[in-house]
């Protein structure tokens, strides 16, 4: 029995298993086991590629992708939220606003990269539909973000919820790609309405 005064600490609701086996390889989220699937269907992560991981937060993915892309690679994230885990030298992040990213210093001699990957989501509000369209506003920012900053060739990974707008940005998307695929990674909660559309050859 807990003592008086003592409160315990918060439990996360949403962990499972995948949550401790994350903990258990020093990931900070379960989240890396999506992009861990992309890679292996995929290969969208390269030795020596130079990536852009937009919100970053909590940071598995930059952990990830930092791996994969190598010492000689360079991985860089940024999200509204800080970053608060030791990152590898071969990886950096900021906390920013993906608005303000052409403003920034962070990328102004980075305007060739090989991947963009974006897991941003919305804030949710428990009503689908606009969570869906958030979720499109954002998905807009980072293709907008691709489309500035990728070399020609290169790769982008976006997460979606479904919804009225998913059909608009797809077709947004295979506008600027030669390869467009999409993909639900076995990870991902039953329950959630997240996609990701996995692109390939920026034109």
């Amino acid at each position: 029995m807990a003592k008086k005064g003592k409160k315990r600490p918060a439990k996360n609701a949403w962990a499972d298993h995948l949550t401790q086996k994350a903990k258990a390889m020093n990931y900070p989220a379960r989240s890396v086991f999506k992009l861990q699937e992309i890679q292996k269907k995929f290969q969208i992560l390269k030795k020596n590629d130079q990536v852009l991981d937009l919100g970053c937060a909590p940071g598995s993915w930059l952990l990830y992708a930092a791996r994969q892309v190598g010492d000689k690679g360079q991985v860089f994230g940024i999200d509204l939220k800080k970053v608060d885990i030791d990152l590898p030298q071969n990886s950096q992040a900021i906390q920013d606003n993906i608005l303000q990213l052409k403003e920034t210093t962070f990328l102004s001699d980075k305007t060739k990269l090989d991947v963009v990957l974006s897991d941003m989501a919305p804030a949710t509000t428990g009503r689908k539909d606009v969570d869906a369209f958030k979720s499109f506003e954002l998905c807009n920012m980072a293709l907008t973000t691709a489309q500035d900053f990728l070399k020609e060739g290169g790769r982008f990974v976006c997460k979606i919820f479904q919804g009225q707008d998913f059909k608009e940005f797809e077709k947004k998307v295979k506008a600027r790609f030669k390869d467009c695929k999409i993909f639900k990674p076995e990870s991902c909660r039953k329950q959630s309405k997240e996609i990701y559309i996995i692109a390939k050859g920026k034109k």
